[in-house]
């Protein structure tokens, strides 16, 4: 059997054709929640992976996101890229990440940063952490400090360059 009689028996229908477009459309951007918050950043000292100290309290004047990731995440992996692009962009307008690995070995948090050349900050994740921002359910998960240290969003899943620019522009712009 020729592979041209085998194409002639696989029409898919237009309704087969929409179902793989919106598999393939959540596979790359999949749904996110964003919740408007008002609350306090809470008080958090921590050491990233290239060994330097980082206290929350001490960006304030900086819009920060805090993202909990995990090298064996696909939309953390996925939203990675994005977020490193972003960082370079914004930062000398006043704007940090701070990533926390959630992962078990500090050596697979290295070799995703290392092999991907990202340089925002990245710490490994204490239970306290995640407890600090009310809890961490899943990954992704990413908060959006403004200048004050308030925390303005909370977004579960995946960030990409267009909504991480609608959500800190503004804030940006206080």
């Amino acid at each position: 059997m020729n592979w041209r009689n085998i194409l002639k028996r696989f029409r898919p229908d237009w309704l087969s054709l929409v179902l793989i477009a919106l598999i393939v459309y959540v596979w790359f951007r999949p749904p996110a929640w964003v919740s408007e918050l008002k609350q306090p950043a809470p008080s958090l000292e921590t050491v990233t992976l290239n060994g330097e100290a980082i206290n929350l309290q001490d960006l304030r004047g900086q819009v920060v996101l805090v993202n909990f990731w995990a090298s064996w995440c696909p939309y953390c992996r996925h939203e990675m890229p994005d977020m490193e692009r972003f960082y370079r962009d914004y930062r000398k307008r006043g704007f940090t990440i701070l990533a926390f690995s959630t992962d078990e070995n500090e050596s697979d948090a290295r070799s995703v940063m290392a092999k991907e050349g990202y340089t925002f900050p990245a710490a490994m994740s204490r239970s306290s952490d995640s407890a600090a921002f009310g809890g961490v359910s899943r990954l992704p998960t990413s908060f959006i400090i403004d200048k004050r240290g308030i925390i303005r969003h909370k977004i579960s899943g995946q960030m990409y360059y267009a909504r991480l620019q609608s959500l800190v522009e503004p804030l940006l712009k206080e």
